[in-house]
C-alpha cells in the first residue's frame, strides 16, 4: 500500500512541477559603446579625431554594438553625453567608451579635454577636463558584473610637469587601453589616430573583443613607432565579450602613413612659468574649488600653503553665515510639495514687482492658482512681448525673433513634483517610475525626473479630468516668455552668473552631484516661478527645429506632423552654468526616458 502512496505522491509532484510557471528569462546582455572625436580645439586642431570617430562608430556597429557617437564636444556636451550613456546601461550590458583627442596627465589622473579649453588656461584644463578614474568609477558603479572597456587615443603628458602618475587601481571585470605610456604623447596621421588605426587592423574577422586583442594593437604601434609611441594596457577584464557579428569591412587606408601631430596639451612657457599662470588667475577667487584645482595639479606647488589657507578661510566664512529666514516668517524645517522651501508672502512681493527692461510690455502676475487638491500650483501670466532667443554661439537659439503672448496663461510655480507624478500613478492613469538606475528614493517634492514627452502627455490628459481644466505642456514660447520674468538679460538675474541662484554643478550650494535638490530651493524669478534654470530639462510642447528661421511670432506650438523629437528646455542640475541661461534649448526623442528631463504645466487662463 505504501508503494501506492509513493508512487501517487511522486506523480502529484510531477504535475505541480509541470504546471508551476517557469522563471522569467534575465534581460539580454546589449552591447552599447560612447564614441566621441574631438577635433575643432582652438590652438591645436586634430583632424584624424573626427576620422577616428566615424570609423570606429561604424566598426563598432557592425559588430552589433548600439553605438553614441558625439563630435567636437564641449565640456557641458560631453558631460551630458556620458551621463545619458551611464542612464541607459542595464546592471550587465557590456559598456565601451572610446575617446579620440587632446588629453593630459594631471594630478595624477589621465584627463579627456573638451573642445572648449585652452592650454594657456590652466584652470580649465583641470575643472572641464573628464577624469579617467571617475569615468571608470562610474562604469562600474551599481554594475559589478558588468564587463566595461574603455579606449583612449590621446596623449597622457603633464603639462603640470609636477605630480607622478599614481596607480591605476581597476574594478574587476574592466579594460582600460592608453594610446601612450604615461607621461608621453600620441601621435596621428592624416587619416587616423596610431593607436586606433592598429586596432581597427585588428578587429577585423573578430568575434569576441579581449585584452590580447589590444595588447595586439600596442605591439603593433610599437614596432611602426620604433619605439617612439608605447600604447599602456591596464585590465582585469578575463573573459571576452562576445560580439554580435563579425567585422570583415575594414579597410585601413592610412596604417603606414606617417605621423604628423601629437594629442596633448603642452605649455608654451616653462613649467614653474605654467604654474605662476595658474596661480594669477585663481589668486582673487572666492570659490574654494579653485584652490583645489590648482593643489591638485601641485600639490607641492610654491603656493600649495596658500592654497590651503584659502580653502580653510572661505569654508570657516561660509559656515559663519547665519541662515536668513524668509521676509515676514521665522525659519522652519517644514516643506511641503506646494511650498518646498519659499514663503508664500516673499513670493508674491518678487512677483508683484512690474518688469522694468525697455525691451519688454509686460508686468508680471501675481495670484495663485490651485484648480484640486492634486493639481500643481499654478501662476497666472498676463500678455505681453519680448525677444525670443540669443546671437550666442549656439545656432538654434538663433535668430533672435519679436514674439508677443496675445492670451493670457497659466504655468506651474514649481516642476512637477514626485507626489504629484505618483497621485497620478495611483490613480492607475501614469506609469510608476523610478528616477535612474543608480538613484536613492527621491523625496516627494524632489522634481519628477526620468519621464518622457510621451508621459507628459499622459499626466497632463489626468490632470485635466481631476482638475477639471484643459491641462497642457507650455509652448516653448510661452515657455521663455515665463522664465524671463519680464527681463532680456542672459541670466533673468542679469548678464552674469551667480552662485546659489540655479540647481546646477558649479553653481553653489546647496547642490548634491547625485540628484536635483528639492522644489523650490532657490529664489524665484520675478514671475514668481521657482526652478526654471537647471533641477531638471523641461519639456515643452513644440517639435524641435534646429534654429527659429520661420518660428511663430504669436507664442503658439510650432509643431510638425508625426514630430518624433521635442524641445527640452532650462538645463539641468548635471550641467554647468552656460546651460542656465533663459535661451538655452536642447532637444530630446519623444518616447525616451532620460534621468533629467522632467517638466512643469500650463493652460490657458479662464
Amino acid at each position: 500500500m505504501w508503494r501506492i502512496l509513493f508512487i501517487a505522491g511522486m506523480f502529484m509532484i510531477g504535475v505541480a512541477f509541470a504546471r508551476s510557471p517557469s522563471p522569467p528569462s534575465p534581460p539580454a546582455v546589449r552591447n552599447l559603446a560612447i564614441v566621441i572625436g574631438n577635433a575643432d580645439y582652438a590652438e591645436h586642431a586634430l583632424p584624424g579625431a573626427q576620422h577616428d570617430a566615424g570609423d570606429v562608430s561604424a566598426a563598432l556597429s557592425s559588430l552589433g554594438f548600439d553605438v553614441t557617437q558625439l563630435r567636437d564636444a564641449d565640456a557641458d556636451a560631453m558631460q551630458h553625453a556620458i551621463d545619458a550613456f551611464m542612464d541607459r546601461l542595464g546592471p550587465r550590458d557590456n559598456a565601451l567608451v572610446y575617446f579620440a583627442g587632446h588629453g593630459i596627465q594631471a594630478g595624477g589622473d589621465a584627463m579627456l579635454l573638451p573642445i572648449d579649453v585652452h592650454e594657456n588656461a590652466p584652470l580649465q584644463l583641470m575643472t572641464k577636463g573628464v577624469a579617467v578614474r571617475d569615468l571608470i568609477a562610474r562604469l562600474a558603479h551599481r554594475r559589478p558584473l558588468a564587463k566595461n572597456i574603455v579606449v583612449l587615443d590621446m596623449c597622457l603628458n603633464d603639462p603640470f610637469g609636477k605630480t607622478p602618475p599614481r596607480t591605476l587601481h581597476l574594478p574587476p571585470r574592466t579594460l582600460v587601453a592608453f594610446a601612450a605610456s604615461p607621461d608621453t604623447l600620441a601621435s596621428e596621421s592624416e587619416h587616423n589616430g596610431v593607436f586606433t588605426a592598429a586596432i581597427l587592423r585588428q578587429l577585423r574577422g573578430q568575434r569576441h573583443l579581449s585584452p590580447a586583442l589590444f595588447d595586439a594593437a600596442a605591439l603593433d604601434v610599437a614596432r611602426q613607432s620604433h619605439g617612439g609611441q608605447q600604447p599602456w594596457i591596464a585590465s582585469t577584464l578575463r573573459n571576452e565579450v562576445s560580439l554580435g557579428r563579425q567585422v570583415s569591412i575594414m579597410q585601413m587606408t592610412a596604417a603606414d602613413e606617417t605621423p604628423v601631430r601629437t594629442r596633448g596639451i603642452l605649455p608654451k612657457d616653462s613649467n614653474e612659468q605654467y604654474e605662476l599662470t595658474f596661480w594669477d588667475s585663481i589668486k582673487d577667487s572666492t570659490y574654494p574649488s579653485d584652490y583645489e584645482a590648482y593643489l591638485k595639479a601641485y600639490p607641492n606647488g610654491r603656493f600649495a600653503a596658500l592654497a590651503k589657507a584659502r580653502i580653510d578661510r572661505l569654508r570657516a566664512s561660509a559656515t559663519a553665515k547665519p541662515a536668513v529666514p524668509p521676509p515676514g516668517k521665522p525659519a522652519s524645517p517644514a516643506v511641503t510639495a506646494d511650498k518646498p522651501r519659499q514663503d508664500a508672502a516673499a513670493s508674491a512681493a518678487v512677483a508683484t514687482k512690474p518688469a522694468t527692461n525697455a525691451n519688454t510690455t509686460v508686468k508680471a502676475a501675481a495670484s495663485e492658482i490651485k484648480d484640486c487638491a492634486a493639481c500643481p500650483l499654478l501662476i497666472a501670466i498676463t500678455p505681453g512681448s519680448f525677444t525670443m532667443g540669443s546671437n550666442n554661439d549656439d545656432p538654434a537659439e538663433k535668430p533672435p525673433h519679436h514674439v508677443t503672448i496675445a492670451r493670457p496663461f497659466a504655468i506651474g510655480k514649481y516642476e512637477v513634483t514626485v507626489e504629484q507624478w505618483n497621485a497620478c500613478a495611483d490613480a492607475g492613469a501614469c506609469t510608476r517610475i523610478a528616477p535612474d538606475s543608480s538613484a536613492a528614493a527621491p523625496v516627494a517634492n524632489s522634481p519628477m525626473r526620468n519621464v518622457s514627452w510621451d508621459d507628459a502627455q499622459v499626466y497632463v490628459k489626468w490632470l485635466s479630468k481631476v482638475g477639471g481644466k484643459p491641462y497642457r505642456l507650455p509652448t516653448e514660447a510661452e515657455w521663455e516668455y515665463a522664465t524671463r520674468g519680464g527681463t532680456q538679460s542672459t541670466y533673468w538675474w542679469g548678464e552674469q552668473m551667480k552662485k546659489g541662484t540655479a540647481d546646477c554643478k558649479d553653481c553653489g550650494e546647496p547642490y548634491r552631484a547625485d540628484a536635483p535638490t528639492p522644489a523650490g530651493s532657490f529664489a524665484a524669478n520675478p514671475f514668481g516661478l521657482y526652478d526654471t534654470n537647471g533641477s531638471v530639462w523641461e519639456w515643452v510642447a513644440d517639435c524641435w527645429h534646429s534654429s527659429y528661421k520661420n518660428a511663430p511670432a504669436d507664442g503658439r506650438a510650432w509643431d510638425d506632423p508625426s514630430c518624433s523629437v521635442r524641445v527640452i528646455r532650462g538645463g539641468s542640475w548635471r550641467e554647468g552654468a552656460a546651460y542656465m541661461q533663459s535661451a538655452t534649448r536642447f532637444k530630446y526623442s519623444a518616447s525616451v526616458r532620460q534621468s533629467q528631463n522632467g517638466f512643469r504645466v500650463a493652460r490657458d487662463a479662464q
